[in-house]
């Protein structure tokens, strides 16, 4: 198995200026439109990284105290549904012997929720609007010759990446029969090697 390797940055021009090409894909063919969002993935994906976390930024540089208190509520949110699914034996001891305690926990979270909802919102905006950048990039740029050589030597298993990891976890693999009939054409125009 080959080591996991981080990508390397695509330049501006190849992400989104001169060479750059887009087009709306075919809303017809789904499995067309999957496969070209899955390869931009695979072949963008340090470039999505880094948007990403320049927008998660930004929006934190203008809503610090939001983006604090909505990543303190929904880490404290995630933290509690896993103590609860986990230990549910003793949360309903507790209530049990408690009640007036648990009564009042009840309460205070929902408190805590309203009062932050807004932070979390503005949290989740955070990773929403770099997800949807992602997705909207993804599926309107049109994949080149290096593109689909690159995500072939990914998908053969010679180099791994961060998100062909992801992708591979999720069950999600770019479909591979285009950059086969790049290469028969490829062998036999100049022979085979």
């Amino acid at each position: 198995m080959a080591e996991v390797e981080v990508a390397p940055l695509r330049s501006l021009d190849d992400f989104l200026l001169r060479t750059a090409t887009f087009q709306i894909p075919n809303f017809k063919n789904l499995d067309k439109w999957a496969n070209r969002v899955m390869n931009n993935l695979l072949y963008y994906q340090t470039n999505y990284f880094v948007m990403a976390t320049l927008v998660f930024l930004v929006i934190g540089v203008i809503y610090p105290t939001e983006m604090i208190c909505g990543m303190f509520a929904i880490s404290v949110a995630f933290s509690l549904f896993y103590y609860v699914t986990n230990t549910k034996r003793s949360a309903i001891h507790f209530k049990e012997e408690h009640p007036f305690i648990s009564l009042a926990v009840i309460f205070s979270g929902g408190y805590f929720i309203v009062y932050v909802f807004g932070a979390v919102i503005v949290f989740l905006f955070g990773i929403a609007l770099p997800l949807l950048l992602i997705i909207i990039h993804a599926s309107l740029r049109l994949r080149n010759f290096k593109n689909k050589l690159t995500n072939r030597i990914e998908t053969v298993g010679l180099r791994r990446t961060p998100m062909g990891i992801f992708l591979e976890a999720l069950g999600q693999e770019p479909e591979t029969t285009v950059i086969a009939a790049a290469s028969d054409s490829w062998t036999g125009r100049f022979g085979k090697s």
